[in-house]
């Protein structure tokens, strides 16, 4: 593989003062911020380069990883709480609370572009607060409906107001990181998906012990009090969250230069570009950018109907409410380890689409598992280990498909619409997914199943596509120019665009 590509130098929006502020570069000695290994910090500490990203990880990947396992949290417990009497409640039939399942993506998928379009234009420490804020308020609201329509109404707005966070937080890392870096730091913020699904077994089986407290069922206590946390943590979140290393306060001015140096030898996040349509419209004309939204499109399917159904397909296998909640947390266990394990070895071997390809051949070995098991109920543990696979295989494919973006698209507007683009793209698979598992097909499921497994199979081949054609366009381009190695005074950069930009597969 061509070794990683150096795009034009782009600088954040979000503070023109603050950047006006640092220092003019010490031109003696630094000439290679990359290869420049320690710095002084304030006197006569020094830090090197790994030091430096270590605290950039501690303060950056755990704020929106929380935030994120709250985003999962909240849009998944729908689940938990079906198992806990939601659905009788509402006196909803099988083919409605599928309805419900399908309006929280039908408002996400709307509103995916527009809140990137509007991060861009405000900034982190504002915007992703205050999303959050506002799911928060959606989701407690979901613990006191009484009745269908506003079960509707507010599964539709909390797709709305959680559509933002994920590929907000893509652009944000571009912002931070080197390309080459960026991936594992996707794949680890995507594996609080995994974290939630823990623990939203978890607090769903000790929730469900306040049934008799106010309403009969304790649904209603899974949304309020996981919604009230989402809410208060988003409070604070105004005060974690930062915007971008022009402005971020745990830095000092050395540390910003550095950054800066660092990210102009590699990538477009310290250039000054201004938002305009025309960069949106890039991302709208690029092929690329609609495949890499058909590669997490496969993905979304069988992540989003495990997420939602996997309380619903154990408890179908014989298990009462509470054990099936329990029951909940192992695969997720499993699959956190995967995707962290996976992510690790992908960054060390610079490949993503093989490492995608095995993921989600992994999770195919499951679904036949599930499948070929006839008598479910009969062999409980069967499908269970089926759900091992799944779960090991789905996130960690899912991870590294979602940081191609990222990692692929120059322009700091059109990686922010391609990011964008490829979440509501991805999204309309888990449209569908929403309708597969009836409750007529339990306890083996076999449509839905079946659904999941050829999605897999179809991630196989959009990502070997994807393989062949980012490594032939940098041959391609190979022959052409040679890769730039240094762009910080270039002028005529045309992003991914250019000739001397490579891709990484």
């Amino acid at each position: 593989m061509a070794a990683e590509p150096l795009a034009k130098t782009e600088a954040p929006p979000p503070d023109e003062k603050a950047a006006s502020a640092l220092p003019e570069p010490d031109t003696k000695g630094e000439s290679d911020p990359a290869s420049s290994s320690e710095l002084e910090e304030g006197g006569p500490g020094e830090f090197d380069e790994k030091s430096l990203l270590r605290r950039l990880d501690a303060r950056l990947l755990p704020a929106v990883g929380i935030l994120y396992l709250l985003s999962f949290l909240d849009r998944s417990n729908v689940g938990n709480a079906r198992i806990e009497g939601l659905a009788g409640d509402l006196g909803m039939t099988g083919n409605q609370y599928l309805t419900g399942l399908t309006l929280y993506f039908i408002g996400y998928v709307i509103f995916e572009i527009p809140c990137n379009i509007i991060l861009k234009r405000t900034t982190p420490r504002f915007w992703l607060p205050t999303l959050t804020i506002l799911w928060g308020i959606v989701a407690t609201l979901l613990g006191v409906v009484h009745n269908l329509a506003g079960f509707f109404a507010a599964r539709f707005f909390l797709g709305v107001t959680e559509s933002g966070l994920f590929p907000g937080v893509v652009y944000y890392f571009s912002m931070w990181y080197k390309r080459r870096e960026r991936q594992f730091r996707i794949s680890l913020f995507f594996s609080a998906a995994a974290l939630a699904g823990s623990f939203g077994g978890i607090l769903a089986y000790g929730i469900g012990f306040m049934r008799g407290t106010v309403w009969q069922n304790g649904w209603h206590w899974i949304f309020i009090l996981e919604g009230l946390a989402t809410i208060v943590v988003a409070v604070a979140a105004y005060w974690f969250v930062y915007n971008y290393p022009d402005t971020a306060e745990f830095l000092t001015d050395k540390e910003r230069k550095f950054i800066r140096d660092r990210l102009a030898s590699d990538s477009d996040a310290t250039h000054d570009e201004s938002f305009t349509w025309g960069n949106v419209a890039k991302a709208l004309k690029d092929p690329k950018c609609w495949l890499y939204g058909l590669s997490f499109h496969t993905m979304s399917l069988p992540l989003y109907t495990f997420s939602l159904f996997l309380p619903t397909i154990i408890a179908a296998l014989g298990y009462k409410a509470a054990i099936a909640q329990l029951l909940t947390i192992p695969p997720y266990a499993f699959a956190f380890t995967t995707t962290l394990t996976v992510a690790t070895l992908s960054e060390r071997l610079h490949q993503r689409a093989l490492f995608i390809i095995g993921s989600a051949s992994f999770a195919i070995i499951g679904y036949i598992i599930l499948l070929s098991n006839t008598d479910p109920v009969g062999r409980p543990g069967v499908s269970y280990v089926g759900t091992f696979f799944a779960a090991g295989g789905i996130y960690p494919a899912t991870a590294l498909a979602l940081s191609w973006p990222a990692i692929n698209v120059s322009g700091q507007t059109k990686r922010a619409v391609a990011n964008a683009m490829q979440i509501s793209i991805g999204n309309l698979g888990a449209v569908l997914g929403t309708q597969l598992y009836r409750a007529f097909d339990g306890p083996r499921y076999i449509v839905g199943h079946s659904f999941a497994l050829s999605y897999l199979a179809g991630n196989v081949l959009v990502s070997s596509f994807l393989y062949f054609k980012l490594k032939k366009e940098n041959e391609s381009r190979a022959v052409i120019t040679p890769e730039v190695e240094e762009v910080g005074d270039l002028v005529d950069w045309e992003g991914d665009d250019d000739p001397r930009w490579r891709f990484q597969y």
